[in-house]
């Protein structure tokens, strides 16, 4: 997969692009999760993300965020971690002009920073966010919500509880027009080690893939 490095708010962002030969193929960026806490996008998580998206169909951007791995900076509370991935939506739209779909996916950290880049960015036509962490950061922000997506998280996730993830998403589901979709696994962690992985992108694959043959947003 080839390394890409691109223009971030604070210098270089390094990356891993993934590209589908068809140039209309949908796009989609996969955050990762807190810089702080050893997260960068060779995450499990991220990385399983990423080739879920990948096999879908999609052409895939996954990147590191300021201050981790090759990427230039240093952590900025999430402000600036949301301007980069915004660069890097950015990057991805400009070599491929002709996509018709558009999808951040993001785990922990990387679920509150893609969620904040929905709001910012109309084009996005759906989002995956993995075990967010609605215990520590503020998610009101989604008022309202943009486009449809899914929400998943395991029941035994200890970092951000269940009952978080559920209230912010009977939260969401007050508004019209969109559709969020709440799947927990049952008796995963927050990273869904051992087998609960392959029921994760199981569970984002049949998702994404029934929103592909849909119209809507």
């Amino acid at each position: 997969m080839p390394e890409v490095i691109f223009p971030g708010p604070e210098g270089r962002l390094e990356g891993r692009y993934h590209p589908q030969p068809e140039r209309d193929a949908p796009i989609a960026i996969i955050l990762h999760p807190h810089p702080q806490f050893g997260g960068t996008m060779n995450n499990k998580v991220v990385y399983n993300l990423h080739y879920t998206f990948h096999r879908l169909g999609f052409t895939v951007l996954r990147f590191n965020f300021r201050g981790v791995g090759r990427s230039q900076g240093e952590y900025d509370q999430g402000v600036g971690e949301l301007s980069d991935a915004a660069s890097a939506l950015d990057y991805l739209q400009s070599m491929n002009q002709n996509s018709k779909h558009c999808w951040v996916a993001g785990f922990s950290f990387g679920a509150w920073i893609g969620m904040q880049l929905l709001m910012r960015r109309p084009e996005i036509t759906g989002f995956v966010s993995v075990s967010p962490p609605a215990n520590m950061y503020d998610f009101s922000f989604l008022a309202p919500c943009p486009s449809s997506g899914l929400v998943i998280n395991g029941t035994g996730d200890r970092v951000a509880p269940p009952a978080d993830t559920t209230a912010l998403v009977a939260k969401l589901h007050e508004q019209k027009g969109i559709t969020v979709t709440h799947t927990e696994v049952e008796g995963a962690g927050h990273f869904f080690e051992n087998d609960h992985m392959e029921t994760l992108t199981e569970a984002v694959s049949d998702y994404v893939k029934r929103r592909l043959t849909e119209s809507t947003r």
